[in-house]
């Protein structure tokens, strides 16, 4: 069954049995071993359970981290085609897009999904903020977040464009131009409480494939405001994500020094090098990818069919060159209804990581890209009691993550489908 979250779970000291732990960092399971959950976090994993501590049997399953998703949209409810952009931010009333956002974080919680990294409300402005707190004040329940916000991008470059210009529309992003003006914007973006800036770097997915068999577009930024945007953002103590799926920019996200390049349709060897040993992080999205590229074939022209062959190439550049993937998954862009965030798992595999690498790509590489090491991510002894369990062998076969069966949030248990006693 599924069960609200109970104030009083995270206050009682809980014991976990368990068939097999997982550890992320070794890669082996521990067999046979109880965890011990005291006030929302790991007190201990060893063999004796406390007195008078609430026992929760969970047979032969597998216990492993509460999963993080780095890359998702809870304001949105898929946008396959430019119409869908429309419709969203031109005729959704914004309570109705903020209600169905509480019910896209409660759906992601119960895939196992604790934590979560929002890049961008397409539209909505601070509205993820908003969620993030009432979920920290246990207004509604759904994994803890890291938001940013409008993602920003230049005029004319990002939906609503291209209507009367006498009229003025919403637009799904924050707009700046300019050095001075992108160092404001940043500026005003964090005074409303983002975690994150998330830019939107170059005009995307591209409008022409190189004579080597990649992806290229014009840049949305000269160098000077890109720079601008970074420098302030990290001046500030904030972190930047980069929407980059052309070579244009990849190579001006390195140069500015982000943090995370986001999608990366086109990364040749030499940029995923550079990438490497800067510690700049790939966040692919590949279920976004998967499901967008028939509509976006008919919408916007045979680039798109070129963009899931191109991006597994570049994913196969970062392996090989030793860049960290962190699992996200654009959720949002597909709805969330349709497609569990687990299903990247899959596809991270079939580009070429093994399983464990895959699992460590939505744990400790996520939790290290958001700042939350030793907080989420991994079971040790003063973690956050975030935790999943399911059946099968997710070191062998990834898909049994698609059906987690217990889900324990800051040591609150918010579904369990297993015995408990």
């Amino acid at each position: 069954m599924t069960t609200e979250i109970s104030p009083s779970d995270s206050d009682r000291s809980i014991a976990i049995r368990a068939a097999r732990i997982l550890d992320v960092h070794t890669g082996r399971y521990e067999t046979n071993q109880v965890l011990v959950i005291e006030g929302g976090r790991v007190k201990a994993i060893g063999n004796s359970v406390p007195p008078d501590a609430r026992v929760i049997d969970l047979g032969d399953r597998v216990v492993m981290p509460g999963l993080i998703d780095a890359h998702t949209h809870i304001l949105i409810q898929g946008t396959l085609t430019i119409p869908d952009f429309e419709h969203q931010l031109l005729e959704e009333y914004p309570a109705h897009r903020v209600v169905r956002a509480v019910r896209a974080v409660r759906i992601a919680l119960e895939h196992g999904f604790t934590t979560m990294r929002d890049l961008e409300t397409e539209g909505a402005g601070y509205d993820d903020v908003a969620i993030r707190d009432a979920i920290r004040e246990g207004v509604i329940v759904g994994p803890r977040l890291q938001v940013s916000g409008w993602a920003l991008s230049p005029t004319g470059s990002y939906p609503i464009t291209h209507f009367r210009p006498d009229w003025q529309f919403p637009s799904g992003v924050g707009i700046c131009d300019g050095p001075d003006e992108c160092r404001v914007t940043v500026r005003r973006q964090l005074s409303y409480g983002v975690d994150w800036i998330k830019v939107y770097v170059n005009r995307g997915p591209g409008e022409r494939p190189t004579s080597d068999g990649y992806i290229d577009s014009a840049p949305n930024w000269t160098r000077e405001e890109l720079d601008a945007i970074v420098s302030e953002a990290h001046a500030r103590g904030a972190r930047v994500a980069a929407h980059a799926t052309s070579d244009t920019g990849v190579r001006m996200s390195i140069d500015a020094g982000v943090e995370s390049i986001e999608h990366g349709y086109s990364i040749r060897p030499e940029a995923a090098r550079e990438m490497a040993d800067r510690g700049i992080v790939l966040c692919p999205t590949l279920t976004a990818t998967d499901y967008m590229a028939p509509p976006r074939i008919a919408e916007r022209g045979p680039i798109w069919g070129e963009v899931q062959r191109v991006q597994r190439r570049s994913v196969e550049n970062c392996l090989a060159a030793g860049v960290k993937i962190a699992f996200g998954t654009d959720a949002g862009g597909f709805p969330w209804t349709e497609i569990n965030q687990a299903n990247e798992f899959r596809h991270l595999v079939a580009h070429g990581l093994s399983p464990l690498d895959a699992i460590r790509s939505a744990t400790i590489v996520a939790a290290d890209v958001l700042g939350l090491t030793g907080v989420v991510g991994a079971i040790r002894p003063g973690s956050q009691a975030d935790l999943i369990a399911v059946t099968g062998d997710p070191l062998e076969d990834v898909s049994c993550l698609m059906n987690v069966a217990f889900v324990m949030q800051n040591g609150a248990v918010v579904k369990d489908l297993a015995a408990t006693t």
